[in-house]
Formats: structure tokens, sequence, C-alpha cells
């Protein structure tokens, strides 16, 4: 499995619907992509004061690298990702791959 992680430090004038929408559409890719797990997303709590600057962020879980990749190339993702972008400063991403 791996988990692909996004961390978001959100622009301070980003638009509170747009992200909502990202997210919506970032979820309903899990029934329609081959490997696609599970899409979770919300608020970094940051309760060990290690990420203040990534106010949100969300989680994919993929069967295998196979799965991610086809998602990575996804029109639709590349459309939200575009969407996304424009609302962040920055982004972090990890791709943590388990047992």
């Amino acid at each position: 499995m791996i988990d692909h992680i996004v961390l978001l430090k959100l622009k301070p004038d980003y638009d509170v619907n747009a992200l909502a929408a990202v997210m919506d559409g970032l979820a309903g890719l899990v029934p329609n992509l081959e490997g696609f797990v599970s899409f979770r997303h919300g608020i970094n709590r940051d309760y060990e004061g290690r990420s203040p600057a990534y106010a949100y962020g969300f989680t994919g879980q993929f069967r295998d690298s196979l799965a991610l990749s086809v998602y990575a190339g996804d029109p639709r993702h590349l459309a939200l990702g575009a969407l996304l972008v424009a609302q962040c400063d920055d982004l972090l991403i990890a791709d943590l791959e388990s047992a």
C-alpha cells in the first residue's frame, strides 16, 4: 500500500469553496480509478507544532505504485490539481510505502 500525503500551505486569500470543490472532486475519483482505495482530508491540527504553515491536507491510499501512477496522470486529477495549486503558496507531498 502507498499513502499519498499532501499538506497545503494555503494562500491567505484562498477560496474556501474552491478548496471544498477540489476535495469533493478528488474523493469522487476513488470509485473511478482502479487501486485508489481511500481518500481523507481535513484541517492540520499540528499537535506537535511542527507544520503550522500547512493548515490543511489530504491523504489518498493506493494499492501500489502503478495505481498511484495512474492517478497522477489522470486528466481529472490533473485538472483538480491545477485548481488546488492556484489556492496554495506551497504543497508538501510524501508517498509512504508499507507492506
